[in-house]
């Protein structure tokens, strides 16, 4: 934690015990964040700049006004993470394509639920010797100023290790207990009762931070399918059958964790996860069609590993960080899948290609599998599918149709009715 900070939490502790214990909790939730003063809402990040060496690095957000904000680094690749809460974002066109410094470039949207994230890409260990709000002055507006100096690696665990004492102690001195995630067995859905309504969960992949995939005309991949899962969410609510849920709502990035975990609160039926694939080089511009996804602990081919590879680097992409014991859970969730689900999974995959044949183009190996983390639910049955390919300039203009969209959209409903009907059928309830 800077050392400049430290007071503010000081301040903050003795005033009410309440806002101490909610800043321990955040603590635990923003590892080595540090938060300043809460300031007026709304206010709107005007612009950004960078100053420095390779040495020393200045990180300056120009504000409208005060806010509250976390910073904190992550390792493997090397970040620096900014969350500011009650933000508006309004930067100039461009920003964070050039680097400087310490700084090889940054990113920036909205992640829930933290709300506004900037993400420096460092090109070293750093330390993140200040970070503050300057109060307006001069006839300058308010700024948040990161600084930031190169260090090596071992000081940059040590400090690590040491911001986690820090915030035990801290949660300690307000009275709470230091989180730790621990792996869960999975816990039945909720149970349902004669006539009551399938849920029905639909995953419009990447958003805020993350734009996914960019065509070369800039068609960003993150609107598509949030478009496409909107419009399949009002064709399957119209029916009166289902309750339909989205896992993000508005252009903001979700983890990949808690969108599987939406489904499973929420005792899905199904899960629908919408994607619009890309491929590098040569094949970019040849291959197109759509494919629909299911989990395999095995890809089913290199291009499936290779996509699901990607898929799962958004969190990464978003400054998302995993609990330490986060591959242990996800191998105990593979583990634990039910063949049953599984087998669920695959069964509607196959009607779901049956329903596109003929609507839109679909790629010869219509369905593949591969380890998508957010297909990991052990009890809801679940699919990728991606639409088409962002790197075939044909698919984009489909994928940019309205009257495509609804077309495959009503495909997509029509099948989720068969995959249903098929299963009360077999196992009426």
């Amino acid at each position: 934690m800077p050392g400049n900070m430290k007071p503010q939490y000081r301040r903050i502790s003795w005033r009410r015990t309440v806002a101490a214990i909610f800043i321990a909790c955040l603590a635990q939730i923003w590892p080595g964040a540090a938060w300043s003063p809460a300031g007026a809402a709304d206010s709107v990040a005007k612009d950004t700049r960078l100053g420095g060496d390779a040495q020393r690095t200045r990180f300056v957000t120009v504000l409208s006004k005060k806010v509250k904000f976390a910073v904190r680094t992550l390792a493997n690749p090397y970040r620096v993470i900014i969350d500011l809460s009650d933000v508006k974002l309004n930067l100039p066109a461009g920003r964070g394509k050039k680097g400087k410094g310490l700084v090889s470039g940054y990113r920036y949207g909205r992640v829930e639920p933290y709300g506004v994230r900037i993400i420096l890409d460092v090109n070293s260990p750093v330390l993140v010797e200040k970070a503050s709000i300057w109060p307006a002055r001069g006839g300058q507006p308010p700024r948040l100023v990161v600084e930031l100096t190169r260090t090596d690696r071992k000081t940059f665990l040590a400090r690590q290790r040491a911001s986690a004492k820090s915030r035990a102690a801290a949660a300690r001195k307000a009275g709470g207990k230091e989180a730790r995630a621990k792996p869960s067995l999975p816990s039945p859905g909720r149970r349902k009762s004669r006539g009551a309504k399938r849920v029905i969960v639909i995953d419009p992949g990447h958003g805020g931070i993350d734009p996914g995939t960019v065509s070369k005309s800039g068609t960003r991949e993150k609107n598509i399918v949030f478009a496409f899962s909107t419009m399949l969410r009002d064709l399957l609510k119209k029916t009166g059958r289902y309750e339909v849920i989205l896992t993000r709502t508005t252009d903001s990035y979700v983890p990949l964790r808690q969108r599987v975990d939406i489904g499973r609160h929420r005792g899905a039926d199904l899960f629908i996860s919408v994607h619009a694939d890309s491929l590098p080089g040569r094949q970019a511009r040849r291959v197109a069609g759509a494919t629909v996804y299911t989990l395999s602990e095995e890809a089913s081919d290199d291009e499936a590993k290779a996509l699901a590879a990607k898929e799962n680097r958004s969190d990464i992409i978003a400054g998302v960080e995993l609990p330490a014991e986060a591959n242990d859970v996800t191998n105990i969730l593979i583990d634990l899948a039910q063949r049953e689900t599984k087998n669920l999974s695959i069964g509607f995959a196959d009607i779901l290609l049956s329903s596109l044949s003929g609507k839109t183009k679909i790629r010869k190996k219509g369905r593949k599998s591969a380890g998508f983390r957010v297909l990991k639910a052990p009890d809801v049955p679940s699919v990728l599918i991606e639409l088409g390919y962002m790197s075939n300039p044909a698919d984009v203009k489909r994928l940019k149709s309205s009257a495509w969209r609804k077309k495959v959209a009503a495909a997509v409903a029509n099948a989720v009715g068969k995959y249903f009907a098929k299963r009360t059928a077999r196992n009426p309830f």
